[in-house]
């Protein structure tokens, strides 16, 4: 049987079309995924060594106020402070339970070896487009361990405050531990506690 012009016509489309199909999509790419908010928590990272107890830590969202808007015109840009004025930690408080905005209800410096979670608030001021707080927890019987480090990144335009926690699901040695607050890697603050017995 000999190929007729029409059914060999019939046969490029087909394959023609079969083509297009499968090539359909192939080179579009994924949409963009929008910015993580800066008080959405960091992953956290734990890291447990001996004797300190095995701990999981996560910050707690933070109260952030939004990035302030570009300025529309030069004379309203000329008279904006810049981005990064004044930024820094204002004050730190250890405690054992936050409020609905995510702060330490009352400052506590000793805690019992029960204690299952630790809050640390971190309170800025000042205005900065992008800033990563850390809070490094240890303990600090024998070699001063690392219980865990947690990041958050945060945007701040006026006071803000960032609330971080560690938590134990065992009992906390007894001893003495301290919380070290960075800013872009530099330590600002230190606050010393305490676990025991009463």
């Amino acid at each position: 049987m000999k190929p007729t012009a029409r059914s060999v016509a019939l046969y490029c489309m087909t394959f023609a079309g079969l083509l297009a199909l499968s090539a359909c999509g192939k080179n579009e790419q994924p949409a963009n995924q929008p910015a993580a908010s800066s008080t959405a928590p960091a992953p956290a990272s734990t890291a447990a060594a001996k004797p300190a107890p095995a701990a999981t830590a996560a910050p707690t969202p933070a109260a952030t106020a939004p990035a302030p808007a570009p300025a529309s015109t030069a004379a309203s840009a000329s008279a904006a402070a810049p981005a990064t004025e004044g930024f820094q930690v204002s004050n730190v408080t250890l405690g054992d339970v936050v409020s609905s905005d995510h702060k330490v209800k009352k400052e506590v410096t000793s805690f019992a070896p029960n204690q299952k979670t630790i809050y640390v608030s971190v309170d800025t001021t000042g205005s900065t487009p992008g800033a990563t707080l850390n809070a490094k927890w240890s303990y600090l019987e024998g070699n001063g361990q690392v219980v865990t480090s947690t990041s958050q990144s945060i945007i701040a335009d006026g006071p803000a405050t960032t609330t971080f926690r560690v938590r134990n699901p065992n009992l906390w040695p007894e001893g003495k531990y301290k919380v070290d607050i960075s800013v872009d890697g530099k330590q600002v603050n230190s606050k010393a506690f305490e676990v025991k017995k009463g």
